[in-house]
Formats: C-alpha cells, sequence, structure tokens
C-alpha cells in the first residue's frame, strides 16, 4: 500500500537541512532503486523553486510500504528527523487515484 509521509520543518532549519541533505536523499534513492517511491520533494517557504535563506517548511514523500508500522519505522528513522529539520512527521495510508 502507499503511504503519505508530510514532515514539518522547524523554524530556521535550513541549516539543519543542508547538513543533512546527502543522508536523506540516500534513503529516497533506496527507496527509488526499489520501485517504491512515488515522489518526493520539499515545500518551499516562498512561491519559488529556489527559495534561498527562505528555506522550506517541510517534505512530502509518498511511497510503498507492506504496512503503515512499516512506513512509521522508515519515517522514523529519517536523517532530518534526527538532525532537528523535522518538528512533526506524521504517515498516513494513501490511496492514489490520478495518474491512474
Amino acid at each position: 500500500m502507499l503511504y503519505s509521509i508530510v514532515g514539518e520543518d522547524h523554524p530556521n532549519s535550513l541549516a539543519d537541512r543542508a547538513k543533512s541533505r546527502a543522508a536523506h536523499l540516500e534513503r529516497l534513492h533506496t527507496l527509488q532503486s526499489g520501485g517504491k517511491l512515488i515522489l518526493a520533494g520539499p515545500n518551499p517557504m516562498i512561491d519559488s523553486n529556489d527559495p534561498g535563506e527562505a528555506g522550506f517548511s517541510g517534505s512530502i514523500i509518498i511511497a510503498e510500504f507492506d504496512s503503515l508500522e512499516a512506513a512509521q519505522a522508515w519515517a522514523s528513522e529519517d536523517p532530518y528527523l534526527a538532525a532537528g529539520v523535522y518538528k512533526n512527521v506524521t504517515v498516513k495510508p494513501f490511496k492514489q487515484v490520478l495518474p491512474a
């Protein structure tokens, strides 16, 4: 089943995000190479693909896991969480309707 993983950033966490980005992306690339990643990306604080110093407000990941517990366990090991970037992470089942 698919799950949405939504991380909400702490204010002013851009420096911590930059330091832990490589480890965060490595885990996403592992999901992708296993055919489990649907999409992933950050939410810019401003209406721009490159928000500069404005930074990000969080991230969204849609991926396939065997269970809600497996998705939660994976999310709990995110380097952004360990680095203090995320103040909150929500994991929910997700039903893709479109694109079909």
